[in-house]
């Protein structure tokens, strides 16, 4: 006689496994409503560029930037070189400047983040132009949203007059002190504080290595690295000039280590030289004459950020021009010095260095008075085996380690020298 097989689970584990199941089945469904969820939402609505193109006629060139929606945008120029500046709202870039087509007017472009909430478009000129017309196009066809500027030529002189001073009041948002204020209040204000400043940004690359490393992306990342390793032991307040991909003009970064009060100001960097096989790091202070030609080459470079990003430096608020220099604070110059040298010698131990690793040449970002100031070129982007080791967080560990070595020593020497 055929007998049932007597389950071997109780009713209570019975329960609990239908428990199970019914809970996953919750737990799937709960999933997939998500995901439909996720999945039916809009694209985002930041605006997107994905094609620039170039007309180039007898008597105008005419430009048009395409994108997926309209916005906003104001035009203007400036002089000393000869630009356009378009201002947009916060804009992804779907465009490689190296792909973008030149012309007789036209002879270079950037792009990128210039404020948090605003983009701009830098076009170089090669001759003074005016922009005869500045307007919008509605999609039609297989195009899409289009703004449409068309530059014809003019003379130097009615270039100067027509000109625009200044950012349009739309945009016209600097950067203030309460951005940057140190997040950590428990420190007592007689903590050293430490005002790093990872150098370009936004729209300003920088250097660019020969595999596409952007100098303004491991910098910044350099900042953070330092950053953390100076605050783990509450020794020293730290403040960055810039905390993301955003575009800060030379000036600003001055101003914001002057407000603060900083002790110490680090601006962070990596070359780039026409010559290949150069390699090693490098301190730099600040000096109205150059210690050699490569320094002072240097400094040209750096100092031409404000340019890139299409600032007009006709512009020069009473508190910059307060702080922008007096190079007759000679102890500040001294102070500088000294921890230069010991940058040098704790970097050397680490990493590879220049034969002359101090140097010093007229950068603009080093003019603030009063307080000791350093620029930091961790390497050359344009060689291979430097721009592999910027690449790796590792090595910039070891920068950054070195860094703060330099940095103990020189704050105990200060207080060494502040004693009867």
């Amino acid at each position: 006689m055929f007998r049932a097989k007597k389950s071997i689970y109780g009713p209570a584990m019975i329960i609990r496994h239908n428990m199970y199941l019914l809970s996953k089945t919750k737990v799937i469904t709960i999933l997939v409503i998500f995901w439909s969820i996720v999945c039916l939402q809009p694209a985002s609505s930041m605006p997107i560029v994905d094609a620039i193109r170039i007309g180039d006629y007898k008597n105008k060139t005419r430009f048009v930037m395409e994108m997926n929606k309209r916005v906003r945008f104001n035009v203007f120029t400036l002089g000393r070189p000869y630009r356009i500046v378009i201002e947009l709202p916060k804009i992804k870039w779907k465009i490689k400047s190296s792909n973008l087509k030149k012309s007789r007017r036209i002879i270079g472009y950037r792009f990128g983040l210039y404020r948090p909430e605003n983009s701009r478009f830098v076009i170089d000129l090669g001759r003074p132009i005016r922009v005869s017309k500045a307007f919008h196009l509605s999609p039609s066809g297989n195009r899409k949203h289009r703004i449409i500027i068309d530059l014809s030529d003019t003379s130097p002189a009615d270039f100067f007059k027509n000109i625009k001073r200044g950012i349009p009041k739309t945009f016209n948002k600097t950067i203030s002190q309460k951005n940057f204020k140190v997040k950590n209040k428990t420190l007592k204000k007689e903590t050293p504080l430490i005002v790093l400043d990872p150098g370009h940004g936004g729209i300003d690359s920088g250097a660019r290595g020969l595999r596409g490393t952007l100098e303004k992306k491991v910098v910044l990342a350099l900042a953070y690295e330092l950053k953390k390793q100076l605050v783990y032991n509450n020794k020293y307040r730290v403040l960055l000039t810039r905390t993301r991909d955003v575009f800060v003009r030379l000036r600003e970064r001055i101003a914001i280590a002057h407000r603060a009060g900083a002790d110490l100001f680090i601006s962070l960097h990596a070359d780039s030289i026409g010559k290949k096989h150069v390699r090693g790091g490098s301190v730099y202070t600040l000096s109205e004459r150059a210690s050699d030609r490569e320094a002072e080459a240097l400094a040209r470079r750096e100092n031409k950020s404000d340019i890139i990003a299409g600032v007009d430096l006709n512009e020069q608020s009473n508190t910059v021009a307060k702080i922008l220099i007096d190079l007759r604070q000679r102890l500040t110059k001294n102070n500088s010095v000294m921890f230069a040298k010991l940058l040098g010698k704790q970097l050397n131990k680490k990493i590879l260095m220049l034969r002359r690793n101090h140097r010093f040449a007229g950068f603009a970002v080093l003019k603030a008075p009063e307080i000791p100031s350093v620029l930091i070129e961790m390497g050359y982007l344009s060689n291979t085996h430097d721009e592999k080791l910027i690449r790796s967080p590792r090595h910039r560990r070891k920068i950054a380690k070195a860094i703060k070595i330099a940095i103990d020593k020189y704050f105990t020497i200060r207080k060494s020298m502040r004693r009867p």
